[in-house]
């Protein structure tokens, strides 16, 4: 006897596609954010207290979070990546928290960090749970 296949609920379907907005959102952003990093890492250096070379460190893991949370779920491979450079890319933003905090102290900057790393593990929880 064959297995039926459920059908998705409209809630089910509902998570999904938010997901995926604020996946594409976010690597838009990630994307945004890791340019200045890896070609101009020589200005922001002067501005942060990092060397160069984390920096763009800091801009490669970026670039590779972004291209994480898009490139499984297209390609429908391996979709647990998507978790994990969720996952990263949320342990990433709390050590901008703390890098932004620590710099300039508790301005409203504080909250773009802080704002990205939600959304980040939102996407890590929420495609754990769908996994």
């Amino acid at each position: 006897m064959a297995a039926k296949k459920k059908k998705p609920s409209s809630k089910s379907s509902l998570m999904n596609i938010t997901l995926w907005i604020v996946q594409i959102l976010l690597a838009g952003f990630f994307l945004f954010a890791a340019y200045p990093k890896l070609f101009t890492a020589q200005d922001l250096a002067a501005m942060m207290p990092f060397p160069v070379l984390f920096i763009q460190f800091i801009g490669a893991v970026e670039v590779l979070g972004a291209l994480g949370l898009i490139l499984p779920g297209i390609f429908g491979v391996k979709k647990y990546l998507t978790v994990s450079a969720a996952y990263g890319l949320t342990i990433l933003m709390i050590g901008a928290v703390v890098t932004t905090f620590v710099t300039i102290g508790f301005t409203p900057l504080v909250l773009m960090p802080a704002v990205t790393g939600l959304l980040t593990w939102f996407v890590a929880y929420g495609r754990s749970r769908r996994a």
